[in-house]
């Protein structure tokens, strides 16, 4: 199989978890989209009655094109389970999250959800966190201020831009700045020293949040429970 062949098969294991009923946070990414497609088949064929919410418009508009009922958080007064795509996940179940420029939004839903469920493929899974850049969500106003501050922590930080050279922007207008670091050795400080950095709105460590990763491996899924 493929990786794209892998998402697929994530995608639809993690949709024998929903239950008639739930609330339920829908993620974003490439991995979740094939999640969606699999809980829209859910819903067509079964009459599978369920109420998402989206941390992202996107995922918000192709689960409302299946027949997926869609709100906002605030009208919704708990989360059953959040499922979600990851871009790192290491061996103590610790992850990076934000490829999609969504970690804000992501992250919001996954702290006010009972259980959170990460869809990964192999590849995603890591001995230490780091490779893949860690996103930063940050203010417009100033951005540049906290870009050479970070530089000058040794953070290797850089704006996301699109090809043509704007700002990549988020759902909320706000700008990303990832950090190329290699390698975190010590992601709760990582995250202390970045929750004191006046101007970003949220990073994309992901700590002591996930309950269960399913893993698209060649010879099938495997669900792996971190905690309870």
């Amino acid at each position: 199989m493929n990786q794209n062949e892998l998402k697929a098969l994530v995608g639809k294991e993690a949709v024998k978890h929903v239950q008639d009923g739930m609330t339920l946070g829908i993620g974003t990414g490439s991995t979740v989209r094939y999640m969606i497609d699999a809980l829209g088949q859910r819903v067509a064929k079964e009459g599978l009655k369920i109420v998402g919410v989206a941390t992202s418009d996107r995922s918000a508009q192709q689960a409302e094109s299946l027949g997926i009922q869609i709100k906002q958080l605030d009208d919704v007064d708990h989360l059953d389970l959040t499922i979600d795509g990851a871009d790192e996940i290491d061996s103590n179940f610790q992850g990076i999250k934000g490829g999609g420029a969504a970690h804000l939004w992501e992250k919001i839903v996954a702290i006010n959800s009972r259980k959170n469920m990460w869809i990964v493929d192999e590849s995603k899974m890591v001995e230490h966190l780091g490779k893949f850049p860690l996103p930063l969500e940050v203010i417009p106003f100033g951005s540049t201020h906290v870009l050479q501050k970070l530089d000058k922590m040794g953070l290797h930080p850089a704006f996301r831009l699109t090809p043509d050279g704007h700002h990549v922007l988020t759902d909320s207008k706000n700008y990303i700045i990832d950090l190329h670091l290699g390698r975190i050795d010590h992601p709760q400080q990582l995250a202390q020293t970045l929750n004191g950095i006046v101007g970003i709105v949220e990073h994309g460590l992901f700590l002591n949040i996930v309950n269960t990763v399913i893993v698209g491996h060649q010879d099938g899924p495997e669900v792996l429970h971190a905690r309870d």
